[in-house]
């Protein structure tokens, strides 16, 4: 294991990319506006031995949100269908850097997983550290993987309302400072734009050094610490649509902060919601 659960590096990847229970998962997932194809590019070249894990497929279908968390027996049939079980090391990776492989991380740690790795820097470092890239179909033997949601990683827009309310529970915005504002437009369609009355807004990219690694431990509390937030109380990260706020969530882990939560909806549920149109600042 490497001195961190929640993040692994190239080098250990590649000391321990051939034992038995490190189980590589390819979780790239683009924004349309970024004109990529996360299938494509894995079938072209992805980390051997990689399986790919479809964000937007394997999420809550009777939900008209983005990527609104499944059920467990959904969850469970899905990564029973990639061939992985319960006591494997999972270590995540995006063509990115950081973007969807956090939200992956933290989907699995709310199923119960408790060894999940996001692989710091993601594809862009694994290419920098000469890892091998194969083409290959991945032949995987399907699982009977279990899964059980604690509700502890997960907060609902009516956990939100009563946050907003009380104040009992500080809420970080991943988005940018345009976004959050409401100086920018936000890019899905029948959003109001803005932020949540208490929230604080902490832009993921800042938890991201220029050479694409997560920040140290020191660099992330002074993030944290930065934009207001109190490291001792709880904490919500909320974003888009749910996934850059894991990358807020990823931040918060590493410093040893637990209490947290992630708003799931996000603000493509509350920004189009009628009940909290009145609870948009911006």
């Amino acid at each position: 294991m490497s001195d961190s659960t929640n993040l692994v590096s190239a080098q250990w990847l590649l000391q321990h990319l051939d034992d038995a229970d490190v189980k590589v998962i390819d979780g790239s997932w683009y924004l349309p506006q970024q004109g990529r194809n996360a299938v494509a590019e894995y079938k072209a070249g992805h980390i051997p031995g990689a399986v790919y894990f479809d964000l937007d497929g394997h999420s809550d279908k009777s939900s008209d949100l983005p990527h609104m968390m499944p059920s467990a027996d959904a969850f469970a049939a899905a990564v029973s269908g990639l061939g992985i079980s319960n006591s494997d090391h999972i270590v995540v990776y995006d063509g990115l850097g950081f973007m969807s492989a956090p939200r992956i991380w933290w989907m699995f740690k709310a199923f119960g997983h408790e060894k999940v790795s996001v692989l710091n820097g993601g594809m862009p470092a694994w290419k920098r550290a000469d890892g091998p890239i194969e083409d290959q179909q991945t032949d995987v033997m399907t699982t009977s993987y279990q899964a059980r949601l604690n509700e502890k990683y997960i907060a609902s827009r009516e956990d939100i309302l009563t946050f907003v309310q009380n104040g009992d529970r500080q809420i970080v915005d991943a988005r940018s400072a345009d976004r959050f504002s409401g100086r920018a437009p936000e890019p899905r369609e029948g959003l109001k734009s803005g932020h949540m009355p208490r929230a604080k807004n902490l832009p993921f990219q800042k938890l991201i050094g220029e050479s694409g690694f997560f920040g140290s431990g020191s660099e992330l509390r002074r993030a944290f610490e930065d934009t207001g937030l109190d490291l001792s109380r709880p904490i919500v990260t909320t974003c888009g649509s749910g996934v850059t706020a894991a990358i807020l969530t990823l931040g918060l882990e590493e410093l040893g902060h637990e209490d947290n939560k992630l708003y799931d909806g996000s603000w493509a549920e509350w920004g189009s919601h009628p009940e909290t149109f009145d609870k948009i600042i911006g």
